[in-house]
């Protein structure tokens, strides 16, 4: 009981001088009142974010460590399961924009985040980024660009992910590729006789090789839910993760946290994937030569940690013609995409437009 208790007043930040809800000032290390003014520091851990031991959380016990409850919502449309935030008086799905229902909030262990890249700038330069960009695309239905000017579409969103960190070390064997040039006769047709000439052709000379290399791995980012109906593009997936803070719950007040679907033993998986890519790669350049060959590679992982981390996006979520669009800007860097619609009717009349204009330089040239 006393757990649920933290869990729940964590969601929301009271001011010490008026008793209203305290929100995060995006791109400041402060938490600040909009009733009366009154700014309070977040305090910072002097220890920065620690690395949590991997092995002990892929069992039952360890992943008890570092945990608590969090009061969920998922919405019934996309199925996106969202933290629920008090100061949200009418909540609505991040991504599809469904209404959510109070009453069916639940609560849910979680591995605490271990760090947050907290966002960099408000909800209404976020909007700003949006609405130009929605205003420089061609042929998009003019309620979209009136949705646009409602900053009430757009929300900020902290996404879950994994990062894991690892001593990598194997053994691999290939081949390494030398290129060489060999003239090469051959019959070419020039003012309708036939001649003989001479070309170069390239040449791979293979050699059988065996290594080892051994390194670091850090940071692999591994996306810790499923996206539902709407991946987060890669334009905007680029986060510095070096301004990453130690979590503080205060860094989420006024946003929407999603929760991490993906398991963190699932995540862990993606990860060895993406070590053996990057063991791949770094064994190709240790071969060495013009190009290589890597036929297999023994790879061990050692020292291994992870983090779970929140990244800001903000999202605004458009509804047309029965289909919901999504876009999205990084809340780090202000970076935007998204899928768009287009209008039918203006691209009908910009195409008459281009015949009629045809027409009207063929009449004139004819004449």
């Amino acid at each position: 009981m006393e757990e649920e208790k933290r869990a729940v007043s964590e969601q929301k930040k009271s001011c010490s001088n008026c008793g209203a809800e305290l929100k995060y000032k995006p791109g400041t290390t402060s938490i600040t009142c909009e009733y009366c003014g009154n700014v309070e520091e977040i305090v910072q851990d002097s220890n920065g974010f620690q690395e949590l031991e991997l092995k002990p959380y892929l069992n039952e016990m360890g992943s008890q460590s570092h945990s608590e409850k969090i009061v969920m919502l998922q919405c019934k449309n996309c199925g996106a399961n969202q933290h629920v935030e008090e100061n949200y008086k009418s909540l609505h799905c991040v991504y599809c924009t469904t209404p959510l229902i109070i009453e069916d909030a639940y609560k849910e262990d979680w591995i605490l985040p271990g760090a947050v890249l907290p966002f960099q700038f408000d909800q209404k330069k976020s909007h700003q980024i949006f609405s130009k960009w929605v205003k420089g695309l061609w042929f998009a239905p003019s309620k979209l660009k009136k949705a646009a000017l409602d900053p009430q579409n757009t929300k900020g969103l902290y996404l879950p992910y994994w990062t894991f960190d690892a001593q990598l070390f194997a053994n691999y064997s290939g081949q390494r590729g030398d290129y060489y040039y060999v003239t090469v006769p051959y019959t070419a047709t020039v003012n309708g006789k036939r001649v003989q000439r001479t070309r170069q052709e390239r040449r791979t000379r293979w050699t059988p090789v065996r290594g080892s290399i051994n390194g670091f791995v850090d940071d692999t980012l591994i996306e810790a839910s499923h996206q539902h109906k709407n991946p987060i593009p890669p334009k905007i997936s680029n986060w510095n993760l070096e301004a990453l803070e130690s979590f503080n719950t205060s860094y989420l007040a006024g946003f929407v946290t999603e929760k991490y679907t993906i398991p963190l033993k699932d995540g862990h998986l993606a990860s060895t994937r993406e070590a053996e890519r990057i063991a791949t790669t770094w064994a190709r350049r240790d071969i060495g030569g013009d190009t290589q060959r890597v036929s297999s590679i023994d790879m061990t992982l050692s020292e291994e940690t992870f983090k779970h981390i929140l990244l800001p996006v903000y999202i605004s979520a458009y509804r047309f013609n029965s289909k919901t669009y999504n876009f999205y800007v990084n809340g780090q860097t202000g970076a935007i995409s998204g899928k768009r619609p287009y209008s039918f009717w203006k691209i009908f009349f910009f195409v008459l437009f281009i015949i009629i204009v045809i027409g009207i330089i063929m009449m004139l040239s004819n004449q």
